[in-house]
């Protein structure tokens, strides 16, 4: 595996639970990494920088506390900022970053050779999460240690690149880490993420439907009965290309099939991206139960392994 010194030997699974906007908090985060994988939060889940820096300690001192209990050191947890000038807590959330010295810093929206080289001044690692080679190259060229490649059918702002094109471009400039985000469920679709070239597997929709997540319990029950047909990739909901879930669409009043543009779009106080229309990726179909973090890391472990196994053994 292609990761920094920082992360070697410290992860057990390769995965990571991506930064889910209203959906990653300090349980998912600190039942990921016990779990062995990398856990993730946006900062902007907290409503202000005292609040990001208040979890940032639990966080530390959860881990530490399970760490001083024996069994397996945990993995080593990480933080999303949103880099764009639009973002107007930036320079304190950064601030508060490097203060806690969190270990990953996954950006996105920007890649900024400043804010790297202040996250790597402490020993921290920087990811940054792209959807197109125009962006990888920005990324690679700004000293990031890690790509993450957002393929088409990933939740969220997702790309419309095919994985498998994806990830062969990038690793035609790029020699970091590589991760791969776009509808992974399972153990052996991240053994085939690794077999793709990625050295890691970023998993979104799969953790939001884990009891940890922050998510409504509508949101989650929503993911467990939909399936690829019932996600909606537009741009009319938050102003940027995004899949979304129809059926939260058609709940909110909207119709899937004749959304105004963006500026256009009435978004009355419930009716809103991420809070009330919900994201989730084109995987959704494979996702049909609600586990613990650790439980579904163990699941993923063990799918994993034996992946790999049938793999070495040919055909």
């Amino acid at each position: 595996m292609a990761l920094p010194d920082q992360l070697k030997g410290r992860l057990r699974l390769p995965v990571v639970a991506a930064p889910m906007f209203l959906a990653s908090g300090p349980d998912l985060v600190v039942e990921t990494c016990r779990a062995g994988a990398l856990g993730t939060f946006p900062a902007l889940n907290q409503r202000s920088t005292e609040g990001y820096g208040d979890w940032l300690s639990e966080i530390r001192d959860r881990l530490a506390e399970a760490e001083a209990a024996g069994g397996p050191p945990p993995a080593p947890f990480g933080v999303n900022l949103i880099v764009h000038r639009t973002n107007p807590r930036l320079d304190a959330d950064l601030e508060m970053t490097v203060r806690h010295k969190v270990p990953v810093v996954i950006t996105s929206l920007g890649a900024v050779p400043e804010l790297v080289r202040e996250v790597q001044a402490y020993g921290g690692v920087v990811f940054h999460d792209v959807i197109s080679l125009r962006h990888a190259r920005k990324a690679a060229g700004a000293g990031v240690d890690g790509i993450i490649a957002v393929s088409a059918g990933a939740g969220g702002h997702a790309g419309r690149m095919s994985p498998f094109a994806l990830t062969s471009e990038i690793r035609g400039f790029f020699d970091g880490t590589l991760l791969l985000a776009g509808a992974i469920n399972t153990g052996a679709q991240v053994a085939a993420a690794r077999a793709m070239g990625a050295d890691l597997a970023y998993l979104g929709t799969r953790f939001i439907a884990t009891r940890e997540a922050l998510s409504p319990r509508e949101h989650k029950a929503m993911i467990l009965g939909a399936d690829a047909a019932d996600v909606i990739y537009t741009d009319r909901i938050s102003g940027v290309n995004a899949n979304f879930l129809r059926p939260s669409i058609a709940a909110a009043g909207l119709d899937p099939d004749a959304l105004p543009p963006h500026e256009g779009l009435d978004m009355a106080a419930d009716v809103k991206a991420w809070k009330t229309i919900w994201s989730a990726g084109e995987g959704v179909g494979g996702i049909t139960d609600l586990p613990g973090a650790s439980e579904l890391c163990a699941r993923l472990g063990e799918e994993y392994r034996a992946a790999v196994r049938a793999l070495a053994a040919g055909f």
